[in-house]
Formats: structure tokens, C-alpha cells, sequence
């Protein structure tokens, strides 16, 4: 089936945060709903046709601050070369790299990220990072960049300004679309949030999702967000995601 187009109505959700009163969640509850699930090495054919194995993770991966960075370089101490494919020439020739504006990044190496294991590593394949969280009784959220654990989700801000001299944080969840990586999205030969493909989860996102939604909103947020969900899964999903196949 063809990949579904941008622009159809979605739904949307808003509550204060419990934690911080000058914070109101806007949270999409047709896509937190939808039965999306990362496909990776399971019949994901890559945002690049030119690289099929290594799914999204091709050009590396940027970092959100020093704080990120740092967590992250923790963890990449700890990898050895049973867990890291490229564990040699990560420790030889450095494991970041910066862009051509000078952000820094996970370094990319051989057409995907340098913690990217082949199929044929005796390690397990997939990023390194990923499988040292599982090995070590972590979560993925802990040991992978921010911007690897949050996709495709995609957290926003906005400053809304009531009119009255007061304002307040609209924070929006919602999905991590083609037209959120910029021009560049146009680009990629296949995207999975949009493609029916992906949507075969037994486990609506806001379920599947615990972990990294927790460490976007804080856990009395998703409370409040479960709530929202069930309301609207038990009310038929009055406006579903066109991508969804049940």
C-alpha cells in the first residue's frame, strides 16, 4: 500500500502537567493510538534503498547538549568488543564526528552510525548501545542518544501567550513525521510512521511506548495521558490514523 499523505485531521488532547502549572501537554491521540511499531530487522527496508539493513540509523546521530553526550560516552566505556562490532575503530579514529554546521554527532562509518552491528555480527545485530541496555537489565532510553530513544516521537515547545500578561509552556507529543527532519525528509526513500508496514503492533503507541513517554512528560503526566488514551480507544477512535490496519 502507499505511503499514507500528510494533512489528514488528527486529534488532539490538552491537560495541565501535575508537576509544573505553567506547562500544558497538547498530545496527538491519533497517533498515540495507532498501532505503529519499529519494524527493524523485521521486514524494514531502510530510509535508503541503498542501505536496507541499516534502517534509520545511516548518517549518525546528533546530540541534544553536553548532557547527552556525556551520558551516552559513559556507556560506550563500558562496550566491548563482543557487544560493538566496531569497537576497534571507534576507540582508534573516535566514535563522534561534528556536521557540516558544526553540531556534534555519532560518527557514521561504512553507509550507517559506527554503533550500528551488521547481521552477521556474532554480537547480535542492531546498534550496540540498544543491546548493551537489554544485556544489562537497563532501558534503551538510558543508554542511547536522546534523539535514537525518542523517535518517532517528536516533543515541541511553544510559548502561548493568554493575552492577559501571563503565559505559559504548550509542550506538544506527537509523531515525528517526514515534515520534521526538514527539507531532508522529502528525500528518504521510505518513512515508517506514515507506511502501513510499521503499523502492526499488538500495542497502541501510548502502551508500547511506556518508557520513552515517561522520560518526555515525567511519569504523573502519563497517568494523566493513559487516561486520555483508554477514553478514546474506548470511544472507537473517533479519528484513528489512516496508517492503521486494524
Amino acid at each position: 500500500m502507499a505511503e499514507i499523505s500528510l494533512g489528514f485531521p488528527r486529534s488532539f488532547v490538552e491537560f495541565s502537567n501535575p508537576e509544573d502549572s505553567d506547562e500544558v501537554f497538547r498530545c496527538d491521540l491519533t497517533w498515540l493510538t495507532s498501532r505503529w511499531s519499529c519494524i527493524f530487522g523485521q521486514g524494514c527496508p531502510g530510509i535508503y534503498e541503498t542501505a536496507p539493513e541499516v534502517g534509520c540509523c545511516t548518517l549518525g546521530a546528533h546530540f541534544a547538549g553536553e548532557e547527552d553526550h556525556a551520558r551516552v560516552a559513559g556507556f560506550v566505556e563500558q562496550l566491548d568488543p563482543t557487544e560493538w562490532e566496531l569497537h576497534d575503530e571507534g576507540h582508534r579514529a573516535g566514535w563522534t564526528d561534528t556536521d557540516e554546521d558544526g553540531e556534534l554527532k555519532t560518527r557514521a562509518f561504512g553507509g550507517a552510525c559506527i554503533f550500528h552491528n551488521s547481521k552477521g555480527f556474532p554480537g547480535g545485530y542492531g546498534c550496540a548501545l540498544h543491546a548493551h541496555a537489554l544485556a544489562t537489565g537497563l532501558d534503551p532510553v538510558e543508554t542511547k542518544p536522546d534523539v535514537c530513544w525518542q523517535l518517532p516521537l517528536r516533543r515541541s515547545f511553544r510559548e502561548v501567550d493568554l493575552g492577559d500578561g501571563n503565559t505559559y509552556t504548550e509542550t506538544t507529543i506527537g509523531e515525528y513525521t517526514r515534515a520534521g527532519w526538514g527539507p531532508g525528509g522529502a528525500d528518504l526513500d521510505w518513512y515508517c510512521t506514515s507506511n502501513t508496514e510499521a503499523h502492526v503492533g499488538s500495542q497502541p503507541v501510548f502502551v508500547s511506548n511506556r518508557s520513552e513517554l515517561v522520560a518526555l512528560m515525567g511519569e504523573p503526566a502519563y497517568a494523566l495521558l493513559v487516561g486520555h488514551c483508554e477514553a478514546f480507544v474506548a470511544a472507537g477512535r473517533p479519528v484513528p490514523h489512516p496508517a492503521d490496519t486494524n
